[in-house]
């Protein structure tokens, strides 16, 4: 065993020091909450996104919630969703009192099946919440298609898709809304953090309501408040570090590219056959690699503990994205049972992350090559 090496986690955030300076700067000026780092902040995000509105907010869950409330979606309607997610993106449909609906994934991409999704269509659809798990976007031109055929929302849970593309266009610099998430393990990180790319300035505005507590007017001239908004503002200690990690966007990205790229040449052509697992989909010019997943091969109820702790043996971190949905207790009790999804439950059963992110190195990707093979490849 290599116990003896380092531990390789399977995430880690790169804060370089001219950022950390940057911090302690904002820390000195006394303005640390919402300020002058934030608005910065946010017209070079607006900039990335080819001019489109941009908000920040204290959590990329918030971000999704906003983006309902601004879609008018409520109690009554219904929002289709993928089970395989992070719960946020189920639970706030059910914040804004609408329904969750879940359809299930496709087994290669391990996104939301856009067959499934529009069979799953009703006259009670109000909006879509496509997932794009790893930073691998849908098919977006069908799934835009599918939106306008039915007249529905969409809210991307683009999350993990910072950096990603469609068809040479940024994801974010096109569709309807579009949430992203700073949270530390993504690939670029404000700590904790997200935010929302609106189509107007008139969203924009009441998505600023939204962040705090619904204020329309505060100064000299009094307050007021006309829509229940909540306390979700981004602080400029946060921002701060957003504008350190998003100097290095291209950077982190084509390194992530690269990485993957290694992963697959490491595992080689013969791998799946050998091992009965499943590799991630090779997608260089669409996928920003937030995450590199394998599929592993059924050995019982126990397949993916016994994989991790073996890896833990080699001194490997390992992750686990995600357990479906729809068989936590909460949703349970709204329903749903097992073998509603079949392709979901599968996937969030098995499914095991592997160390990527920026700081790797190419050996780093080799040692953890070695260790699934020799797990899995007897």
């Amino acid at each position: 065993m290599s116990a003896a090496l380092p531990f390789l986690p399977f995430s880690k955030p790169t804060i370089d020091e001219a950022t950390i300076a940057a911090v302690g700067e904002v820390l000195r000026s006394g303005w640390i909450t919402s300020g002058p780092k934030v608005q910065a902040f946010e017209a070079k995000l607006s900039e990335y996104f080819g001019g489109r509105p941009v908000r920040t907010f204290n959590s990329g869950t918030c971000t999704m919630e906003i983006a309902l409330r601004i879609a008018g979606i409520g109690p009554g309607d219904e929002v289709i969703t993928t089970s395989i997610s992070w719960v946020a993106t189920a639970n706030v449909i059910i914040e804004v009192g609408a329904t969750p609906v879940f359809a299930d994934i496709d087994p290669v991409t391990r996104n939301i099946d856009l067959d499934k999704l529009e069979a799953a269509i009703t006259p009670r659809t109000k909006a879509i919440i496509p997932v794009y798990l790893s930073g691998l976007p849908v098919d977006m031109d069908r799934l835009y298609a599918i939106a306008n055929k039915h007249k529905l929302r969409v809210v991307e849970d683009a999350a993990q898709a910072f950096g990603s593309e469609w068809k040479g266009k940024r994801i974010g610099a096109f569709g309807d809304f579009v949430s992203f998430s700073f949270q530390a393990n993504k690939n670029i990180t404000t700590g904790e953090g997200g935010c929302l790319v609106l189509n107007n300035e008139d969203e924009a505005r009441l998505a600023e309501k939204y962040r705090l507590q619904g204020v329309t007017r505060s100064g000299v001239d009094g307050i007021d408040v006309d829509v229940l908004g909540g306390k979700y503002n981004m602080s400029d200690i946060m921002a701060a570090i957003g504008l350190g990690q998003f100097a290095n966007i291209d950077a982190i990205t084509a390194h992530r590219r690269a990485l993957a790229r290694h992963y697959f040449s490491c595992f080689g052509p013969d791998f799946e056959a050998q091992s009965g697992a499943q590799l991630p989909l090779q997608a260089f010019d669409t996928s920003n690699y937030h995450l590199f997943q394998i599929v592993l091969p059924d050995q019982g109820p126990d397949t993916r503990a016994n994989f991790m702790r073996k890896m833990a043996e080699y001194n490997i971190g390992t992750g686990y994205h995600y357990a479906p949905i729809h068989l936590f207790t909460m949703y349970r009790a709204r329903g749903f049972k097992e073998g509603m999804f079949p392709v979901s439950e599968k996937v969030g059963r098995l499914t095991v992350t592997l160390p990527m992110f920026y700081a790797m190195t190419t050996a780093d990707v080799e040692r953890a090559v070695a260790a699934v093979k020799a797990i899995l490849i007897k």
